[in-house]
């Protein structure tokens, strides 16, 4: 199977070129026959990605050190999942895989518009050939996977300890999921500016892609955070590393675009700005990929240094770039807005803001990863651009953020007047405001903190309130008792109301990432018997006895040490908890495994930091003294909670059925049933744009190249 897989990549390269040359050309001759051998070349390289990744898989399972990657990488006492997991534990295989994703993603773009939209499909898939081939060259010519050493060693060095973990046996493909996804409505914009199609057309046709990728985005940097905490054993989340902001920086954009969006949907606006961000958004996971195998910028995270690839994904990153910006400028004169804003106090310009504020978060972000690399380039000293400099930056633009979050949704399209502010924002910011003073007598002093708690419970009052006026108007119409309109009410308008769903999780996350203003620390070194105190920011003690230290052989590691804390608050006892000391054999690296007590306000974190006496697998452990650092982390459950709803938001707004956003039957009412009256929350009606090419399958001027044999009846 390892050696199918070898020359199933090999034949994958050629096919793929091919299919992308094809498909151009028919796109542009209007050839249906080189149109349809185009997408089943892609057919052929979705099966042919598949042999070389499980050729991989194979070599991991069947100990197959020969191969270099699986020697660098595996070792015979690793766990079979681990081996199967090899496959992007390590950058020659990584790269493969993020092939196979996008394959599998194209085959799926091609598969449903394959009797509809034909218009678009040459381009698109050429587009997404093109791509998959600079992936499939680097792995063949740089990465090999199936390279072999001149001997074959008895075992292998092993998996970093690190990635030994179970959340990272789903972070990496959640996060390569969100990055290949949207390399589709990527090649949608490419095709929309190749063949002028520059309506809203492409956007509609690939607002599920977008929703998809910013799904798998989420998710997978939530999972890496979650990996974090638990691994790297020092109390936090999310340190800034570079690799971090690398998987940050094109859900920002991603974001931002995913808003603008409505806006041309609605208005007719926008169309350059969006244009440019759907390339900016392929353009930031091309540049998180490439920051992480690079290896040019230190992390825990990043590959070893490889100055070929950089250079190699910099000049793709430059033609891409170049290319897309002059097909804007090209079609500048037919991306002119239908309309312009008419007031500050309006949807419009609420979403623009965020929007500007989004990319300045990012701008940031890119700027303070990169300075280092630039410094030491231009000077030759490194220079650290730590925590402090993100947190001073982005908690103001985060707080910004949540505010528009409340403010966006509702606010009147066009210009809102002064009766629509007062009707939709006088409850919400007296219960935000009243709450602030609140939680002030309660002892909430931290000033960041406190504006974060007192506009997310504004934001959730704006939400709740829609989410009740809608429910309240659906009973009325239709006769239904609450519930069966609440969820009828979800149901017609499932994009609209999926996404107050994720404001909901947004705001729950960005309430757990406060907490942190109040995190407890306490670190001691004690004997078996002694006791750490640790006071809670809620008002109460945990008192955790030291009950002793165990040891155990385990595959993989050549000593454990398990020390066992008893843990009582307020002086009843509660629980135990274990953390632990590893040294991984192959490796020789020791390894934190750290103690949590999970609440819902709160987290009980343990770190068995060192051992201060010598401990070896023949002497009695029991009475031995160890260092202890003990943390209570408040409210950070609520930022798995909140990453829980985020996704069942998102999967609502990607549920197939519903009525499309502003739809309403005759005779329906504006706010009825589908949100508050005179709220603003349903787009205007339209009115006769300028000029707007004729719709995919209208009649009009514009030629369509025929449809390739056999794609339709």
């Amino acid at each position: 199977m390892t050696e199918l897989g070898e020359y199933a990549l090999w034949i994958a390269l050629p096919i793929c070129i091919w299919g992308g040359v094809l498909s151009f050309l028919g796109g542009r001759w209007q050839r249906g026959d080189l149109v349809l051998s185009g997408e089943r070349s892609l057919y052929a390289v979705l099966l042919l990605t598949a042999i070389a990744s499980l050729g991989i898989i194979a070599a991991f399972v069947g100990n197959r050190y020969e191969y270099w990657y699986v020697y660098n990488y595996s070792s015979r006492d690793l766990p079979t999942y681990f081996k199967v997991t090899g496959l992007w534990a390590g950058q020659r295989g990584s790269l493969l895989f993020w092939a196979l994703n996008l394959s599998f993603f194209s085959v799926l773009a091609v598969w449903f518009n394959r009797r509809r939209n034909r218009e678009f499909m040459p381009y698109v898939t050429g587009t997404l050939l093109s791509i998959i081939a600079f992936f499939l060259v680097i792995t063949l010519f740089i990465t090999p996977p199936f390279e072999q050493l001149p001997f074959a060693p008895m075992d292998g060095r092993g998996l970093n300890p690190q990635l030994q973990n179970y959340w990272m046996t789903i972070h990496p493909p959640t996060l390569y999921l969100g990055f290949t996804a949207f390399t589709v409505p990527f090649a949608f914009a490419v095709s929309a500016l190749l063949t002028g199609r520059l309506d809203a057309r492409w956007i509609q046709l690939t607002r599920r892609w977008i929703l998809t990728s910013w799904f798998f985005l989420s998710l997978g940097i939530i999972f890496g955070m979650r990996w974090a905490y638990e691994e790297l054993g020092w109390g936090g989340y999310w340190f800034w590393d570079p690799v971090e902001n690398a998987s940050l920086l094109p859900w920002l954009v991603a974001t931002a675009f995913l808003h603008s969006i409505m806006i041309q949907e609605s208005r007719g606006m926008l169309k350059v700005w969006n244009m440019s961000l759907v390339v900016l958004t392929f353009l930031m996971t091309i540049f998180a990929t490439f920051l992480t195998r690079s290896g040019l910028i230190e992390s825990v995270h990043s590959f070893a240094q490889d100055l070929v690839i950089a250079y190699t994904f910099l000049g793709f990153m430059f033609v891409v770039g170049a290319g897309c910006a002059w097909l804007i400028v090209k079609r500048l004169p037919e991306m002119r807005s239908e309309r312009t804003f008419d007031s500050f106090f309006s949807r419009e310009s609420a979403f623009l803001m965020n929007n500007l504020v989004l990319l300045g978060s990012a701008f940031a972000v890119m700027w303070g990863t990169l300075f280092p690399l630039f410094t030491e380039g231009l000077t030759g000293s490194k220079v650290s651009v730590g925590p402090p400099f993100f947190n001073q930056v982005n908690i103001p633009i985060g707080l910004v953020l949540l505010a528009l979050m409340g403010v966006g949704p509702v606010i009147a399209w066009r210009k809102a007047s002064a009766r629509n502010l007062k009707k939709n924002f006088t409850g919400p910011l007296l219960v935000g405001i009243l709450s602030g003073v609140v939680l002030w007598f309660m002892g909430t002093r931290h000033t960041q903190a406190l504006l974060t708690f007192t506009i997310g419970i504004f934001v959730l009052a704006v939400i709740v309130v829609e989410f009740w006026k809608g429910t309240r108007a659906r009973a009325r119409i239709e006769n239904e008792n609450p519930f069966t309109a609440f969820v009828h009410l979800v149901r017609k308008n499932r994009r609209r109301w999926g996404g107050y769903v994720v404001h909901v999780g947004v705001v729950i996350m960005f309430m757990g990432f406060a907490g942190a203003a109040y995190d407890q620390e306490v670190r001691q070194s004690i004997e078996p018997g002694e006791t750490i105190s640790i006071d809670s920011p809620f008002g109460h003690t945990y008192d955790l006895r030291y009950e002793g230290l165990s040891t155990a052989a385990d595959p993989g590691h050549s000593v454990q040490w398990i020390a066992t804390m008893s843990v009582e608050k307020d002086g009843v006892f509660v629980g135990s908890l274990n953390t632990e000391r590893r040294l991984y054999l192959a490796q020789g690296q020791p390894v934190t495994e750290v103690g949590i007590r999970s609440t819902l306000m709160e987290d009980l974190y343990v770190i068995l930091a060192t051992l201060d006496d010598q401990v070896g697998m023949g002497t009695d452990p029991r009475f031995h003294r160890a260092t202890f650092q003990v943390l209570v982390n408040p409210l950070v459950p609520w930022i798995w909670y909140g990453g829980l709803i985020l996704a069942l938001g998102t999967l609502i707004g990607l549920w197939p059925g519903g009525s499309v956003p502003g739809a309403r039957r005759p005779g329906q009412l504006a706010g009825q049933a589908g949100g508050s009256g005179g709220s603003g929350s349903s787009p205007p009606p339209p009115t006769p744009p300028r000029s707007t090419p004729p719709p995919s399958g209208s009649d009009g001027p514009r030629r369509e190249p025929p449809v390739p044999a056999g794609a339709s009846s």
